[in-house]
């Protein structure tokens, strides 16, 4: 496969959440995390660990966690409500719902981790914590685009964090981030549409005019 630029793969990227069954090499998913060990971390910590998920039994429970959390949040919202979204927003609701249903499906789960580095009771502990791990998901979601592979970032995993935590043996002093399902993609990829960068810039000070 011929690799794609920066810009482009930023331009193109988008959450995918409809990922064909077929496997994906371990030299795909090395690259992946090679990727994402090359992001920036507060002080050089590194504090990410990355467990990849591929036994089909731990998916599938991952998966059954995974859908209860989304039928406790999502999946309760009345029918009238989704029928009034805008049409961009059922599209959404639709592409998240059909990953609730089939994330264990997915040939790989990434499930990103930080080691905890700082004292709790410091008060910026928590934003230097997820700062120095979120560079580090955007470079292999960055790197999924690059490599033809679909991914996106769910966080719906955290309704069952302890029992996640004891079926894939993490220690306590290791907190679960993201989980990144991994497959090639079904359908296509970007260009995305987003807010022209007028409406999302503020020059030196807050413009209440823009919200």
């Amino acid at each position: 496969m011929a690799e794609i630029g920066l810009f482009e793969a930023m331009y193109t990227q988008r959450a995918v959440r409809r990922l064909k069954p077929d496997p994906v090499s371990d030299e795909l998913v090395a690259k992946l995390i090679e990727a994402a060990t090359k992001a920036p971390s507060g002080g050089d910590r590194q504090p990410w660990a990355f467990v990849v998920i591929r036994d089909p039994n731990a998916r599938k429970q991952i998966g059954v966690w995974y859908l209860d959390a989304w039928n406790k949040t999502y999946g309760a919202v009345p029918e009238a409500n989704r029928a009034s979204l805008p049409a961009g927003a059922k599209r959404v609701y639709k592409s998240a719902e059909h990953l609730a249903l089939h994330l264990g499906e997915a040939p790989v789960l990434i499930l990103v981790c930080a080691r905890r580095v700082l004292p709790p009771d410091l008060s910026y502990a928590t934003s230097s914590h997820y700062g120095s791990v979120f560079p580090a998901v955007q470079n292999l979601l960055l790197a999924a685009r690059g490599l033809g592979l679909g991914a996106t970032l769910t966080t719906l995993h955290k309704m069952h964090d302890a029992e996640l935590k004891q079926l894939l043996a993490i220690p306590d002093n290791v907190e679960t981030v993201a989980l990144i399902p991994i497959g090639y993609p079904v359908g296509t990829y970007g260009p995305t549409k987003r807010r022209p960068i007028e409406e999302v810039t503020h020059l030196d000070r807050w413009d209440p005019a823009k919200t």
